[in-house]
């Protein structure tokens, strides 16, 4: 028989000593679960929801009212809030590039509307986000090229990443800022994301931290992939969060979609899988402030029809009833161990 989730401990309370575990959430995943959200999280992440294009849709028009829900939620239940995220390439409005005849936008012009974005974001959460995503995914995964080629490069030029970093500790001197990204464990990748923050922090750039996302799956990267990651970015004086955790059950080339539910064995691989991560957090828990799962419980997941459209996919420590799998069990005998 499950146990009820009143008589497991907390998750967030099975780390308290080490860092922050935190969910990313919707105003809607909140109506409908908030109690557990509380319960066992004492960290979330907006999923969606203050991304540019939902927050600013059109020039100067903010719609905060999904991100209010966020932080008053969070902060009526004392739960920590990361900011995501401030500049990304994705999911942010067309205007935000154009100029009033329909062309390519100046380079003061797009640095004066970051300017106003992050002044009115992080302003209007001044000293209740304890951490923001500045700069979203701007590393090239082509071995071959550094920086990904987007309008940010294209109108500012290189550029563009320090003065977000300055406009953001403008407006919150006393949040921590990150530069987030994913396969952060790529050997050739997080050379470049070693690269990019070692210049930022020799322009003497108030970057605090390294966001790896960690969208990972029962199969790798390997624990020695992982472990040399984060002796490099630990190298660097930075803080790192885990910000986007979970563990699919497939391999990114597996394009089944013919399963109804995990294996024995998927369940089996993702519970050791947890345990041998967390047992490698905690070996680092003097650089790591936060892990933040891409998720609450397996009821809900971006995986789900990602790569493969109409694939139901279970990459959480709860399943799909919000009830503790083996996985969980797994990390409550590591936190205790500790």
């Amino acid at each position: 028989m499950k146990q009820a989730n009143s008589e497991i401990p907390a998750l967030h309370e099975m780390f308290r000593e080490a860092f922050k575990i935190g969910a990313a959430v919707s105003t809607g995943i909140i109506a409908a679960q908030g109690p557990f959200i509380a319960r066992h999280y004492n960290s979330i992440t907006a999923e969606n929801e203050m991304k540019p294009a939902l927050v600013q849709p059109e020039e100067g028009e903010f719609t905060f009212e999904a991100a209010d829900g966020i932080f008053e939620f969070a902060e009526s239940h004392g739960i920590g809030v990361r900011g995501h995220t401030l500049l990304w390439h994705n999911q942010t409005g067309d205007w935000m590039f154009r100029d009033a005849e329909g062309g390519t936008c100046s380079r003061e012009q797009l640095l004066a509307r970051l300017q106003t974005h992050i002044n009115t974001v992080v302003g209007r959460y001044r000293g209740r986000a304890y951490a923001w995503d500045v700069v979203n995914e701007a590393i090239e995964d082509k071995t071959d090229q550094y920086l990904r080629d987007t309008r940010w490069l294209e109108i500012i030029g290189e550029d563009y990443l320090r003065q977000a970093f300055e406009m953001a500790h403008q407006a919150d001197p006393d949040a921590l800022l990150f530069y987030n990204d994913y396969n952060e464990t790529d050997p050739v990748k997080s050379g470049k994301i070693y690269k990019l923050v070692r210049s930022l922090l020799d322009q003497n750039t108030p970057i605090h931290g390294i966001g790896m996302q960690a969208h990972w799956n029962i199969y790798g990267p390997s624990i020695g992939e992982i472990r040399s990651a984060l002796e490099l970015y630990a190298s660097l004086g930075v803080r790192i969060h885990i910000t986007e955790l979970d563990l699919s059950m497939f391999r990114f080339e597996d394009k089944r979609t013919d399963l109804k539910a995990p294996t024995d064995e998927m369940l089996k691989l993702q519970e050791e899988r947890y345990a041998e991560i967390f047992a490698l957090l905690l070996e680092y828990r003097n650089a790591i402030d936060s892990v933040t799962f891409w998720g609450v419980a397996d009821d809900y997941t971006w995986l789900d029809g990602f790569p493969v459209r109409g694939r139901k996919n279970w990459p959480f420590l709860f399943d799909e009833h919000r009830q503790p799998k083996a996985s969980f069990g797994r990390l409550a005998d590591l936190a205790a161990s500790k």
